[in-house]
This record gives structure tokens, C-alpha cells and sequence, in this order.
């Protein structure tokens, strides 16, 4: 390894991967799955150097095992129950799931696969460890690192002299600069403003003592996609009802967009609605899909202040503070704001995702509230969840 260790605790991810681990070791122990990296942006040019460093820094990180602190701090979050934490005393990443080519053209190519309650794990740390690598040898880090914390610094200012008024929490584990940027914009955030109610990053909760944020991704629901009893158009249903049937309405935030809203929302019945907290939103135009939400919950009688908005989707702050000043006096308002804080540099983002896309052999998709977002290796197979899509949201809208 040419660069230090970028993962140096497996608590170094978002809450959610436990949460929804945590699930699947209760209830799913005998699904697999396979996740793709893909980076979205046009002509990035990863270097032989590069995937060799990411291959050691990947090596290492499979070095690595929970240390007893970590395993106490995951037993004092309430939710995480304690069968769970002595599963992960055992648990270690494996070399194994794990392949990393290059392309001749300099694509990057990452495939995870095994058992899924091991191969989730994986995410997180990978995308950390592609975007340092990416970041420390394509550019001068010294001077990115300096206009990184220029910009942190205005915006801090802005939060201390009422620009921005919004809650918010950090969630910008995966396409961070560096792991040390993001403990220093952790540490400053949480110290010098009153607007950071949290990160996702649990080592850094941890760190600095404040609450752990996230509750499911897209990819808990996508996995229902591969299980052989569960209709398509019901997997959100499914994976709603376990997620309540394991935490009691204690972590519950929804996730919307996985199969659409308008589809969510036919399972976001009244007992659903009663039971979750709030709801998140990640595509889609946010205005529309909040006056939609608002709709729903009056329609059950459920007043709407009552209930949590959080959105999380591509935010900066000027495009939080406007979602905040239109929706605060209507519901209750938050935000997971990520590459903003964690890689707002001179230099563009990389916009980099690693997806589930086959569940035993199965393949397995996100729709989402924006046509572009979506990923899936098996264009018919896309084609057939829309139309099961489309036909329960037509048959049952009625």
C-alpha cells in the first residue's frame, strides 16, 4: 500500500447496513446476493496504480475484526439486539466475495458476491476506499483538502448567522474525500453549529458522541424481488412488515421510492402509517413527492406535523434551506445531507454507487422516482417489474 489504511474500524459505515443486517440475520440467512460498482460520471480514467491500491486497501480492510468497545457501543444503540452483536463478534469481511478488475480503457470493475447478510457489508467500505484512492492519486490532495475547508468554513458561518436554519444530518460516508476529512467535518459540525443532529458514519457517532443516523436503503427492499413466495408488486409490503415485525415502530423511517411512491404509498396503509415514524425521500421532484406524503397522511387523519420529511436526495444547502422554509410549518422537516459536506472540493465528485442487482441467481431492481436512476443488469427484467408495477398501481387506484 502506497497510502495509510483508509478503513481502520468496521464500524467506518452507514447505521443502516446493521439495521438491515440485523433483519436479514433473523430472517433471511439464506439469500445471496450480487452488487455492481458503477461510477456515473463520464471519463474517469482509474489507473493500474489505483486498482492495485484498491486491492490492498480491500485486503486490509478484511483484516480487520469488531474490537469490544465497537461491539458495546452497537449493544447501547436500543435497536440493535444483542444476538446480533455476538454474530458480528464472529463476523470478519471476506476476501473472497470480493473481485476488482480494470478495463483496458480504465473502467473500473467491482462485483460482490455471496451470502447477503456478509456481501451488504461490503458497500460502504468499498466506496470509501475507491473515492480516497480516486482522489489522493489523480489530484493534489494538500490543495483539495485546503479548499475543502474553505468552503466547510463558509458554510458554517452561514449556519452560525441564520443563512440556513435546518436540521440536518451528515451522510456523506460514501463519497467523502477522505476518512480524515470526514472526522474533521463531523467534529466541526456537531461542535460549531446547532444545525448537525447527527451522522450515518456509527465509528463517528461513536467518536464524538452524538446520535447515529439512517434506518433501510433501496437495496433492503430490492432483495424481496429475489424471493420466490413474494409477488413483485408486494415487495415493499414485505419488507415493510418485517422491518416493523423486528424494531416495533422503533426506527422507522420508510424509504419511498424503491418501486415508486405511488406504489408505496398503496402499502403505506393506515396501520403503516401508525406505525412509522416518517417517511424518506431520495428521487423524484421533492415538492411534489412532499405535498403527495402530506395528502396521504390527512387522508388517514393523521395530522402531518406529527410525522417526520426527511430528504436526502443530491442536497446542498440552498436547495435544503428552500425545502425546509416551504414544508416547516406544514410537517416536521430534517435532511441527510452527503457529498456537500464530505467532498465539496475545486474538483467535481465522483457520483459513484455500488448496487444489489441479482438475489439468488435473480435478478433485482430499483425503479425510483426518477427514470435515471435506475440500475439493472437485466433490461427485461426491468421491463416486466415496471409493468407489475403499473398493473397493481392501476387495478388497485381505482
Amino acid at each position: 500500500m502506497r497510502l495509510n489504511p483508509i478503513i481502520v474500524s468496521l464500524l467506518d459505515t452507514d447505521l443502516y447496513k446493521f439495521n438491515m443486517d440485523q433483519v436479514i440475520f433473523h430472517k433471511h440467512t439464506d439469500l445471496c446476493g450480487q452488487y455492481y460498482f458503477k461510477c456515473r460520471n463520464e471519463g474517469v480514467v482509474f489507473t493500474p496504480e489505483m486498482a492495485e491500491e484498491i486491492k490492498e486497501q480491500v485486503d486490509h480492510l478484511c483484516s480487520l475484526r469488531f474490537k469490544k468497545e465497537e461491539l458495546d457501543y452497537l449493544r447501547s444503540i436500543r435497536f440493535i439486539k444483542n444476538d446480533y452483536v455476538e454474530f458480528l463478534r464472529l463476523w470478519h469481511p471476506i476476501r473472497d466475495y470480493v473481485t476488482i478488475e480494470l478495463s483496458d480503457e480504465g473502467e473500473l470493475k467491482v462485483v460482490v458476491d455471496g451470502p447477503l447478510f456478509s456481501a451488504m457489508q461490503f458497500e460502504i467500505y468499498l466506496l470509501e476506499i475507491i473515492n480516497e484512492v480516486y482522489f489522493r492519486m489523480s489530484y493534489d490532495y494538500v490543495q483539495l483538502r485546503r479548499s475543502a475547508e474553505e468552503r466547510l468554513s463558509a458554510k458554517i458561518e452561514a449556519m452560525n448567522n441564520g443563512t440556513y436554519t435546518f436540521p440536518f444530518a451528515e451522510f456523506g460516508c460514501r463519497r467523502r474525500l477522505s476518512r480524515e476529512w470526514e472526522d474533521e467535518v463531523v467534529r466541526r459540525l456537531v461542535t460549531e453549529t446547532k444545525n448537525c443532529v447527527g451522522t450515518s458514519n456509527v465509528y463517528l457517532a461513536m467518536k464524538y458522541n452524538v446520535t447515529p443516523i439512517g434506518t433501510y436503503a433501496h437495496e433492503f427492499v430490492q432483495m424481496y424481488q429475489g424471493i420466490d413466495s413474494i409477488p413483485l408488486a408486494y415487495t415493499n409490503h414485505y419488507a415493510m412488515k418485517d422491518w416493523y415485525a423486528e424494531y416495533d415502530g422503533d426506527n422507522g423511517t420508510a424509504l419511498t421510492d424503491t418501486v415508486t411512491t405511488d406504489l408505496f404509498l398503496l402499502d403505506f396503509n393506515r396501520s403503516m402509517v401508525n406505525n412509522y415514524t416518517g417517511v424518506r425521500h431520495d428521487s423524484g421532484d421533492p415538492y411534489e413527492w412532499g405535498e403527495k406524503i402530506i395528502a396521504h397522511y390527512k387522508k388517514y387523519g393523521v395530522d402531518p406535523k406529527t410525522k417526520l420529511l426527511l430528504f436526502s436526495d443530491s442536497l446542498d444547502f440552498d436547495r435544503a434551506q428552500k425545502l425546509y422554509d416551504y414544508f416547516r410549518t406544514k410537517t416536521k422537516v430534517s435532511f441527510g445531507i452527503g457529498t456537500f459536506v464530505t467532498n465539496d472540493t475545486s474538483e467535481d465528485a465522483l457520483n459513484i454507487v455500488i448496487k444489489l442487482q441479482y438475489v439468488n441467481g435473480r435478478p433485482v431492481a430499483k425503479l425510483s422516482d426518477a427514470p435515471g436512476k435506475a440500475m439493472c443488469r437485466d433490461n427485461d427484467y426491468l421491463e416486466y417489474l415496471q409493468k407489475s408495477v403499473e398493473f397493481r398501481i392501476d387495478r388497485e387506484s381505482r
